[in-house]
């Protein structure tokens, strides 16, 4: 029995497919003449699909289609010497916007094995592209933007703490020039907060580098003889959200600047050490001091904003506060237990 009938209903049905095809498509012979093209290639190109039938298809439209490098690769892949994928070209219209465009073509196996079929698929991404470039354009004059404003918020930053001293050296009051001073420090490490965010462009934050250009900046700023006082920082290889970098630079600013303004009374020598380690997604951060330790009694300090500003701190990291005798000195703790590992050995007292 001849299976000429199969032929002829898997070839008018490969013809009905291609012509009720959602997506831009042309059922070439070997010879690149157009057997059928979907309704979708007529009205995406605007061609008349009454017009298309036996037509080279470098004929088509006002002959835009006459490309002789995509001719080319269409010869061989009817030879089988090649495939067309994601070929890109450009559709130069006449009086219109080139549009761009990527092509796959293959050999379509419809039954008929005596004469070759290419299947060309044509997909326009000229808007997709525009879209694109449009999005890449708009971050990078987001990035311009964003670094003109940490610009400009250093330079703020730097105006007011130097307004702060000089209103220091003005005032009389020794309680108001010591608040005016808690401003400038407060100041300052903000800036170098600000400074440390800038670099990391919004990524994770390298805490062993953070810490340690902060505690410089407080050093600078607070500490007039380094032979008598220092700050020294020993943090692992640990990197976290640039939000979380933000609260425990501003909770190690406070811890610091309250040991050097109560551990080290008079001319007494001593050191800040900053201890930072992680394990899973717990971590443990200590300020540690080897001063005059905490006071008791009547001479215990009250609580004041600096005090009020790390427990609120502590408290949006969900973790917890603890202050113990370091004999000598004292050691802040702040510890954030992690959900598979619920203990965390805690840093050495200095």
């Amino acid at each position: 029995m001849s299976n000429a009938p199969i032929v002829h209903f898997e070839a008018a049905s490969t013809l009905a497919v291609v012509v009720s095809s959602n997506e831009p498509l042309l059922f070439l012979s070997r010879d690149q003449k157009v057997i059928a093209a979907s309704t979708s290639f007529c009205r995406t190109f605007e061609i008349d699909p009454s017009t298309i039938h036996g037509k080279p298809l470098g004929s088509l439209g006002n002959g835009e289609w006459a490309m002789p490098s995509l001719a080319s690769l269409l010869r061989a892949t009817a030879s089988g010497s090649a495939r067309i994928e994601a070929y890109e070209i450009d559709l130069q219209w006449p009086n219109r916007k080139t549009r761009q465009l990527i092509v796959n073509a293959q050999i379509l196996d419809d039954g008929d094995n005596a004469n070759v079929r290419l299947l060309l698929a044509i997909t326009d991404v000229t808007d997709a592209r525009a879209e694109a470039k449009l999005k890449d354009n708009l971050i990078r004059e987001k990035a311009i933007l964003m670094q003109e404003v940490q610009h400009r918020v250093a330079n703020s930053l730097q105006i007011i703490a130097s307004v702060l001293m000089q209103s220091a050296r003005r005032v009389q009051s020794e309680e108001a020039r010591g608040h005016l001073h808690n401003a400038h420090h407060r100041v300052m490490s903000i800036a170098a907060v600000q400074r440390q965010l800038s670099i990391s462009n919004g990524g994770n934050v390298e805490l062993r580098t953070y810490f340690t250009q902060l505690c410089e900046s407080l050093d600078a700023s607070m500490i007039a003889d380094d032979d008598r006082l220092s700050i020294s920082v020993t943090v692992d290889d640990s990197a976290v959200e640039a939000d979380v970098s933000v609260s425990l630079g501003l909770i190690v600013t406070e811890l610091v600047i309250n040991a050097l303004k109560h551990a080290f009374p008079g001319q007494q020598t001593g050191t800040i050490v900053i201890d930072y380690c992680s394990r899973g997604s717990g971590w443990a951060l200590s300020v540690t001091d080897d001063g005059i330790g905490i006071p008791t009694g009547s001479l215990a300090p009250k609580a004041g904003l600096g005090t009020g500003i790390v427990e609120a701190l502590t408290r949006n990291l969900e973790s917890e506060i603890q202050v113990s005798n370091a004999n000598p000195g004292t050691a802040v703790t702040i510890r954030h237990r992690g959900d598979a590992d619920r203990q965390i050995k805690l840093p050495a007292a200095a």
